[in-house]
């Protein structure tokens, strides 16, 4: 400053003394061109120690003193990207490589298919028949026959009546759980009693697992986990020696399994690129419905609800010996890790296997770290570990809405999605081709949302799709009242008017299996990489309570066949509804961290 301040006293006495003589008049303006000179020099210097100063404050600020950081500052001229930019210019977003993994991860949903729903035919209710005539069969329905032997007549509810002597299971005790223990007769709870803890342990997995893959596990380690927990639960089940065995075991099962269906979304979609992104999540579900598809063949073949346990399992079993060790960890979760060359390692195998090529000066960097931060400190951001919990997103006003929201959609996804299924049971098909069918209607909806999904963006498609199931349950509803007003009419109006509502709940089902795709990608690119799992395991966790809640509203059509049907269209309207609250993600970024997100946009 000294320098300064002389450098101004120079150039003042010039110009009072313009008098002097010409010799005077030149040594002053030499001095005073010497003093200038001296004095930008001391700026330049003062600005570069400024600059140095001010870098290495940033990178304080960070806590960061890394290997990796020091060296991205060194490397001159290094270009560096987030995940998404360099997927799109670099890796290519849907390449081969990307391909090939999501196949291979998405295969996981295959064993979540034949575990859910294995249940319906594992704890089913077989026919049933009288010793002394074997040949005519009882089944559930109001089946009945004069018995001469006996001298009675036979309902559904005979049994309970007769001697255990008089009467047996078509097939054998073992065709299922309820012939295996004799679940009927004032014990019929006990039947809905394990499919409810089933999904009360996919509750406590959703979040268990969305922990332990956002912190120590990692996506794939999660993903290894799960898949084993599974088999070695679905096998243990099959050996159960009692019914509350089998019930603790179904709960465990219902806990690893999910597990495995959070993971392995979040793996499969991670390393695609933005524009690619939601229609790749989307079609994971294709492997849910076709676990789905094989079931009733496997159950068709199996004729014991034990040897169907031990064949759903198998699946898991070749699953984590032979596929996941081709599988690699997800790029992003290395990120947030710090773990950088781990990361670019990644990214490089799958430009490799895409036919392109990263180039030496490239690298990996937080989408955070681009906003609002000195270069110094955005290199130094890429290399530091940044962590997250459901804490800190209900403590930002903009995520913590967004996680109420989708907390309700996905409870009320989940009550419409599996109340629609149970409640097709009681209009009379025959199981195994209701089953088959329920799995092979949600294959068109699945494909009709992927190709809107780029075009209707995000939230339109969410809205339209809870709608519909809405206004279909509605009718439903409405045609349920109806019934007893064609109570006298002929057999044709009756057919009709059930024909009308198994109409309405596979529109429903067309649906809502649409919007329960979508929600898992909607939730994956709402909230940002240091707590995505943990949303999406919160978000799965609501999803396991409707699914638990589900079979009871199903069991209200005992008293009025128009309540299910009821509840199920408020679910769907109220869904949609919320929905429109919700911020459009089409083509945006995935943010890595929650500041990130908080300085790019607001809900």
């Amino acid at each position: 400053m000294e320098r300064r301040d002389d450098c101004l006293s120079l150039e003042e006495g010039l110009i009072v003394n313009s008098s002097a003589s010409a010799d005077a008049v030149i040594m002053d303006i030499e001095a005073a061109v010497a003093a200038a000179a001296a004095c930008s020099n001391m700026e330049n210097h003062n600005n570069m120690l400024q600059e140095e100063e001010e870098e290495e404050h940033n990178i304080d600020l960070l806590h960061d003193d890394s290997d990796a950081a020091r060296r991205l500052r060194l490397v001159p001229n290094i270009e560096k990207l987030s995940v998404d930019d360099l997927l799109q210019k670099w890796v290519g977003e849907c390449g081969r490589a990307q391909l090939w993994h999501f196949v291979l991860v998405s295969l996981a949903w295959t064993i979540h298919g034949l575990q859910t729903f294995a249940m319906v035919f594992a704890d089913r209710q077989p026919s049933w028949q009288c010793r002394s005539s074997p040949s005519q069969s009882l089944t559930s329905a109001s089946t009945s026959f004069s018995n001469a032997a006996l001298n009675i007549t036979a309902t559904a509810t005979d049994m309970c009546t007769m001697d255990s002597s008089l009467w047996e299971w078509v097939g054998g005790k073992g065709v299922s759980t309820v012939s295996e223990w004799n679940l009927v007769c004032g014990d019929e709870y006990k039947r809905g009693l394990a499919q409810s803890v089933f999904f009360i342990g996919g509750l406590f997995g959703a979040g268990v697992f969305g922990n332990l893959s956002d912190s120590v596990l990692g996506r794939k380690g999660a993903l290894v986990l799960a898949c084993a927990a599974t088999a070695i639960s679905g096998l243990i089940t099959a050996a159960a020696p009692n019914y509350w065995a089998y019930v603790i075991m179904r709960g465990v099962t219902g806990l690893s399994t999910g597990g495995v269906g959070l993971s392995s979304f979040v793996l499969a979609t991670e390393p695609v690129g933005p524009s690619r992104r939601g229609q790749m999540g989307m079609s994971a579900f294709y492997f849910f419905s076709l676990g789905v598809m094989a079931l009733p063949v496997f159950a068709f073949y199996t004729g014991s609800w034990r040897l169907l346990y031990v064949v759903t399992s198998i699946p898991a079993v070749i699953y984590c010996a032979i596929v996941l060790p081709f599988v690699c960890e997800s790029p992003r979760w290395y990120l947030i890790q710090g773990r950088l060359e781990e990361a670019m390692a990644v990214m490089r195998n799958f430009a490799t296997l895409n036919g392109k090529s990263l180039p030496t000066t490239t690298a990996l960097m937080s989408t955070a770290a681009n906003l609002h931060q000195a270069p110094g400190a955005a290199a130094a951001a890429s290399a530091t570990r940044f962590s997250g919990t459901l804490l800190d997103v209900m403590k930002c006003s903009g995520t913590r809405n967004r996680m109420l929201i989708m907390v309700v959609i996905w409870f009320n996804c989940a009550i419409v999605y599996y109340g629609i299924n149970l409640n097709v049971v009681n209009i009379g098909f025959d199981l195994y081709l209701s089953v088959f069918t329920n799995g092979l209607v949600e294959i068109p909806a699945y494909a009709i949302t992927a190709l809107l999904l780029q075009r209707l963006g995000r939230r339109k498609l969410l809205v339209a799709s809870m709608l519909l199931p809405g206004v279909c349950c509605i009718m439903g509803s409405l045609l349920s009242s109806s019934n007893t007003l064609f109570s006298s009419s002929s057999s044709w109006t009756l057919n009709w008017v059930g024909f009308a509502r198994l109409l309405c709940g596979v529109i429903g089902i067309f649906g809502i299996a649409g919007a329960y795709n979508l929600v898992y990608i909607y939730t994956l690119e709402l909230f940002p990489t240091v707590v995505r799992n943990a949303a999406l395991g919160l978000a799965t966790q609501a999803a396991g309570i409707g699914a638990v809640i589900a079979p009871t509203i199903v069991a209200l059509d005992h008293y009025n066949s128009a309540i299910p049907f009821g509840l199920f269209a408020a679910a769907g309207l109220v869904g949609a509804l919320l929905a429109l609250w919700l911020p459009e993600t089409l083509n945006q970024p995935l943010w890595e961290t929650l500041q990130g997100m908080e300085n790019a946009s607001t809900l």
